[in-house]
């Protein structure tokens, strides 16, 4: 087992609270069990979900023996965390076919053992097994007893609730958070758990009930929620979610999120989304160097970490759309749509039709700023329309911006 573990996530800036002072002691001294948990809401998760995930990824690469638990019981609850209303509630076969997709997901990333105590690798559970066959009156009496209401009450995530209404079976969610932490403690010596800070409240509550239940100390810490330098929630991409899954999200696409960041943001992501040497990053990132080398690599380590080394590089080549000589090959990569050729040939309507905006209003405010390009030729106008008969080709090559593009094929 490496030492420095938590020297190396603080300095890369993964930790924002933590619940005891000497957790650098403790996490060099012998191999650690440890768990985050993913709440299978979707059936895959996206980039705001990478932070808990690389956080796995660090205690394997140092030797310890994490855990990721599937929400496959909590998620028919719901977490009220950073909600400002109650989420939609799922039916048991949308959540374990869900957390299919979520195994899947983590599969992309971690390093899996049937074995809680095989070093260096993490394994999979569901906390489903533990939840979802509960004696209601023998839970209320054996696990209940030990959480004060106005203690849960005073935590940010039920206060923001409050004020819009929070559910009682959301009200439950912070001891099924606790009793899950408790089960890991019993069955696989689990004694940390981390997480979002937006989970500090339900975290705790997990420590201190193996505390008044078994008089033994475990630990946790939180990472910072992350947020662009622009104030959206890391994952967002106008408005849709930058999934993990490739049947989602094209390879490519992810790719094409990273290399079109705020700059502001480079420094930080490479830290927390590769592991590259804290040092390349620092020369890397100094201001008389060129942030879209920056780009370029932490796109790269990001696709290559979600997707693997072979869809990082077709990525990488397929960004030569931009360059004025385009083979084949590098063609067969730009993401596609297929659009029949009565739909409309106003190039208004095709931008919709192809997802590269979201509205007609959004394509006509582009197209004003000269912003829209087919085949390198501007648009100049918002009336203009594609001349679909006299094409040479099926598709044209619409470009938005300088780096948002797609092939659309007329069919």
């Amino acid at each position: 087992m490496k030492k420095g573990l938590f020297k190396t996530l603080k300095e890369r800036g993964f930790v924002e609270q933590e619940t005891c002072e000497d957790l650098e002691s403790i996490l060099d001294q012998k191999p650690m069990t440890c768990y985050i948990g993913f709440d299978p809401t979707a059936s895959s998760l996206h980039i705001g979900s990478l932070e808990p995930i690389m956080l796995l990824k660090w205690f394997e690469k140092f030797g310890h023996k994490p855990i990721a638990v599937i929400g496959t019981g909590t998620a028919m609850v719901g977490d009220p965390s950073g909600k400002t209303e109650m989420r939609k509630m799922l039916t048991k076969e949308q959540i374990f076919s869900n957390a299919e997709g979520i195994r899947k997901n983590l599969n992309q990333f971690l390093s899996f053992s049937e074995n809680a105590h095989t070093e260096g690798t993490t394994k999979i559970r569901y906390n489903s097994d533990w939840l979802l066959n509960l004696n209601y009156i023998d839970f209320l009496r054996e696990i209940g007893v030990y959480f004060s209401v106005n203690k849960m009450l005073s935590f940010e995530s039920y206060k923001i609730r409050l004020e819009k209404g929070l559910s009682f079976i959301e009200f439950n969610y912070q001891v099924m958070q606790a009793y899950d932490f408790l089960k890991l403690f019993e069955q696989e010596d689990c004694k940390m758990q981390m997480g979002g800070a937006d989970q500090w409240g339900n975290i705790v509550a997990g420590i201190d009930l193996i505390r008044r239940i078994h008089q033994k100390e475990a630990y946790a810490f939180t990472a910072p929620l992350i947020m662009t330098a622009n104030g959206e929630k890391m994952g967002k991409s106008a408005g849709n979610a930058v999934w993990l899954d490739s049947n989602l999200l094209k390879p490519y696409d992810y790719y094409q999120y990273w290399i079109n960041i705020d700059d502001k943001d480079v420094k930080r992501f490479l830290k927390l989304f590769t592991f590259l040497d804290i040092e390349f990053i620092e020369d890397l990132t100094r201001p008389e160097k060129n942030i879209n080398e920056a780009k370029q690599i932490l796109a790269f380590e990001a696709t290559k970490l979600a997707h693997g080394e072979d869809e990082a590089n077709k990525a990488k080549k397929g960004a030569k759309i931009f360059s004025k000589n385009i083979d084949e090959e590098t063609l067969d990569l730009i993401p596609t749509c297929k659009i029949q050729k009565n739909f409309s040939t106003y190039i208004v309507d095709i931008l919709v039709e192809s997802g590269l905006v979201s509205s007609k209003s959004e394509a006509k405010r582009l197209i004003e700023q000269k912003g829209v390009y087919v085949d390198d030729f501007i648009i100049p106008d918002i009336k203009y329309q594609i001349s679909i008969d006299n094409l040479k080709k099926d598709y044209i090559i619409i470009r938005v911006g300088k780096k948002k593009y797609k092939k659309v094929i007329f069919v």
